[in-house]
């Protein structure tokens, strides 16, 4: 029985001549998307951050820190795919098409091939992994210290440092993954009719061909949502609007629009 042709996945070029410059201009153009639609940008951020409120909340008040500490630790993981509307909003404001909620808040469903919400099932099993081992971490160097090792004054022992620091060289390598994954295939998804798997493959090998500039990117968006969480997560709804924005203006530099023949 003859097989059927292997159909190979569109290869879409990407740039290899990222410099520093092109993370200023494309955070630049993400603040002038930010300013000329403010509302969209706020309205995706308040939903982030009141998750971020209810978490930590619950991390205060419930003591619940075995599940509760990965949990808000693993928070950030899940960004991108709110960035989703904000993707859409610089799409269309770059064709110069006319902005609603209705066309903003339908790219959430993607292009009407169910693959952001295959995309968005991937990142869902990725964030159920990192919460079941950072948990595993969690217990690990909490049952050094028997009962007191559910409550947040672990953290403040030694055992509790040890735990930070394992969990926060595993969590920077689970969020790099993540990134890697997702800095340029969320956008792609929303820009193009390509399926989940060209989208990876795609953000994949942009990092590998500009390793230095978007591993800066990473440690920029790190860096900016960590301070902007500091404020109550209020920082936030300035924060990653203007991120979101800025990372479709950065996939836009780095993706080809159409495949290589």
């Amino acid at each position: 029985m003859t097989e059927p042709p292997q159909v190979p996945y569109p290869r879409f070029p990407v740039a290899r001549d990222l410099r520093p410059g092109d993370l200023g201009a494309a955070l630049a153009a993400g603040a002038r998307d930010f300013l000329t639609h403010p509302l969209y940008g706020l309205f995706f951020a308040a939903i982030y951050v009141a998750g971020g409120l209810g978490t930590w909340y619950a991390l205060v008040t419930k003591g619940a820190s075995a599940w509760l500490i990965p949990l808000a630790a693993g928070f950030p993981l899940i960004a991108p795919f709110t960035a989703v509307g904000l993707y859409e909003v610089s799409r269309l404001r770059e064709a110069g098409l006319p902005q609603s909620w209705g066309g903003v808040l339908g790219a959430l469903r993607g292009r009407g091939d169910d693959q952001l919400l295959l995309m968005g099932g991937f990142i869902f099993v990725g964030f159920t992994f990192w919460i079941i081992l950072a948990h595993g971490i969690f217990a690990i160097f909490a049952a050094q210290l028997g009962a007191g090792g559910e409550s947040l004054a672990m953290l403040r022992t030694s055992s509790g440092l040890a735990m930070l620091a394992v969990g926060s060289t595993v969590g920077a390598l689970v969020a790099f993954v993540f990134y890697a994954v997702t800095v340029m295939s969320l956008p792609m998804l929303v820009d193009k009719d390509v399926d989940f798997l060209t989208a990876i493959i795609t953000s994949l090998r942009a990092v590998q061909a500009n390793r230095g500039v978007l591993l800066a990117w990473a440690g920029l968006i790190a860096l900016i949502l960590f301070a902007a969480m500091i404020p109550m997560f209020l920082g936030l709804l300035v924060a990653l609007p203007v991120l979101g924005h800025a990372t479709w203006h950065l996939y836009r530099r780095t993706v080809s629009e159409t495949p290589a023949a």
